[in-house]
């Protein structure tokens, strides 16, 4: 009898400490699982975002819940142990819930680090976006620099959204030296100190070729404008070129408001880093009109018709605004002059350049209106929205001797024509039309 109360004592012994067990593995995994979210918690909580914040309650409650299956499986599973007499079963039971628990957490933890990195990188991605349409455009302006260069460069060295990384000079409308103080000068009227860079004095081919500047002798009205106190940089004007290209492939822009010269030299020096140029805007050629420097000749192209044939099958983005939309509407008035005048200022400047082509309009009956083609080129290329209508086309500059010398003939995309084929593809585009009745006050209200 005795021995029989012993084996029941030492049956209910062994009971009770299975219980005990089961209790303590039981309240270890609890801790386990309340640990883990609050902890996940805490990592994810420097992330101050709203949105970051319900991804991680959304994480924490998922891990929660996770942990509760856990224990009520293991749970279970403790009752089975004990009641089969297997303290061991029961510790093991209660670890892998435990363990169990701590992956659920982790996963969802995880989860939502990654949601966070994939919001960051969209937020990154978009902030690029953005910076990289606030970045200025990038232009280099090759120039003769007469009255009409100089207020293209004022006009653009005013555009906040343009960033000039150079300005190169060739001969033109005055000898090289003469253009270069010349566009120092405007530079340093509009507070602007891009570099200048002197490069051709002669035609692509060491010719000169002579023409009547009608801006004068120091082709800027000869009204004792220019007393710069800058110099121009050391370096070629063609060098100055191919480095910036090559440094900023499909990025820079170069505006021609004079003789093409410059520019075919680069074309022909290194042809596949011209190709990376973003866009040559000429002013240049007749356009769908008539010539000045002859009567089917534009002057910057009759200065170096070769040249200008070299750029148009360089392959090179380009875009042409001829004379015909600088004319008529477009064209200032006396009024206008006198407007500029009274206005003072870099107003004033513009206006007294101008004063030596006035005298040369007034000799042909045109002193009502007068052309301000390179300022007027300038504003296609800062202002998209001045530009009405274009036309692709194929163009091709007559660099024969004769009386057709320099005139670019321009073949309409997709139209046939009854006597002359039409096969080359398209390599320019020629502004046909821009809103010519604004152009004087927006250039005003761009460089007062």
């Amino acid at each position: 009898m005795i021995k029989r109360v012993s084996a029941i004592a030492i049956v209910v012994a062994l009971c009770l400490a299975a219980c005990t067990l089961m209790g303590a593995c039981s309240n270890a995994q609890q801790e386990a699982s309340e640990a883990q979210p609050s902890s996940a918690a805490s990592e994810s909580s420097d992330s101050s975002q709203p949105s970051e914040q319900s991804g991680d309650s959304a994480a924490s409650d998922a891990s929660e819940a996770s942990g509760a299956a856990a224990a009520s499986d293991d749970s279970t599973a403790s009752d089975d142990a004990a009641t089969s007499g297997n303290p061991a079963a029961s510790v093991d039971s209660a670890t892998s819930g435990a363990s169990n628990a701590s992956s659920a957490s982790d996963d969802n933890a995880a989860s939502g680090a990654s949601d966070d990195s994939a919001s960051a990188d969209a937020s990154g991605d978009n902030a690029a976006a953005d910076a990289a349409q606030t970045q200025p455009r990038k232009i280099i302006i090759d120039t003769d620099t007469g009255g009409d260069d100089a207020s293209a460069i004022i006009l653009a060295a005013l555009d906040p959204d343009v960033e000039i990384v150079g300005v190169t000079v060739l001969a033109g409308n005055v000898e090289l030296d003469q253009a270069t103080k010349n566009a120092l000068m405007a530079l340093e009227i509009a507070g602007c100190n891009a570099p200048v860079y002197k490069g051709a004095s002669a035609a692509l081919d060491g010719t000169t070729v002579e023409a009547f500047s009608v801006y004068g002798a120091d082709g800027m009205g000869e009204a004792d404008l220019v007393h710069p106190s800058g110099e121009a940089a050391e370096g070629d004007a063609v060098d100055f070129i191919l480095e910036t290209v090559r440094a900023n492939p499909d990025e820079i822009e170069i505006v021609s408001i004079g003789p093409a010269t410059n520019v075919a030299e680069a074309v022909q020096r290194d042809p596949e880093t011209m190709r990376h140029v973003k866009m040559f805007w000429s002013m240049g050629t007749t356009g769908i009109g008539q010539g000045n420097a002859t009567p089917v000749a534009e002057f910057n192209v009759y200065k170096d018709a070769p040249a200008y044939d070299v750029v148009l099958e360089s392959g090179m983005p380009i875009t042409i605004v001829g004379l015909n939309v600088c004319r008529g509407k477009a064209a200032w008035s006396s009024d206008e002059f006198q407007e500029l005048m009274d206005r003072g200022g870099r107003c004033e400047f513009v206006a007294e350049s101008f004063t030596k082509l006035r005298e040369f309009y007034a000799s042909n009956d045109e002193a009502e209106e007068v052309e301000n083609c390179d300022g007027l080129a300038m504003m296609c290329v800062l202002n998209p929205d001045f530009i009405s209508e274009s036309q692709r086309c194929y163009a091709s500059c007559v660099t024969d001797e004769g009386e057709a010398y320099a005139q670019v003939i321009f073949y309409e995309e997709g139209f046939n024509y009854d006597g002359a084929e039409n096969e080359q593809p398209a390599n320019v585009t020629l502004i046909t039309e821009v809103d010519a009745t604004s152009f004087f006050k927006r250039f005003v209200a761009a460089i007062s």
